[in-house]
């Protein structure tokens, strides 16, 4: 079972409708989210890299650098929940249940491979 399953029945969500840009490259980011419902399309310089759905984390790049331009564009790609972590929550998460910074972690891992895969590919 994933960590992130611990925001399944989180009351605290917000809404987006399919085609809603959750957040946009080069813009600042202050929030994460945990995918509660939907799903949602990542694009870097309007190339789709990946869609990701319930019970994965997005935007967790905010935490680790709060206030830094974001990497890649969100769009919902169905309506979609989101529950919103802020710096405050995060670092709570953290304290609280380690197993959540390291779920964190693998998916920068593997977000960072997949985008090293993408390079490779593109320059061949």
């Amino acid at each position: 079972m994933s960590v992130f399953n611990l925001f399944k029945n989180d009351p605290n969500f917000e809404s987006f409708k399919a085609g809603t840009i959750i957040f946009q490259e080069n813009k600042p980011g202050h929030i994460m989210y945990i995918i509660q419902e939907g799903k949602i399309d990542i694009l870097l310089k309007d190339k789709l890299i990946e869609t990701v759905g319930e019970n994965e984390p997005l935007g967790e790049m905010a935490m680790l650098e709060p206030g830094s331009l974001r990497g890649a564009t969100a769009i919902a790609n169905t309506d979609c929940k989101l529950v919103p972590i802020d710096q405050k929550r995060f670092t709570f998460l953290v304290q609280q249940n380690p197993f959540f910074s390291i779920e964190v972690m693998k998916v920068l891992a593997r977000r960072l491979k997949l985008m090293d895969q993408r390079i490779d590919k593109d320059s061949n």
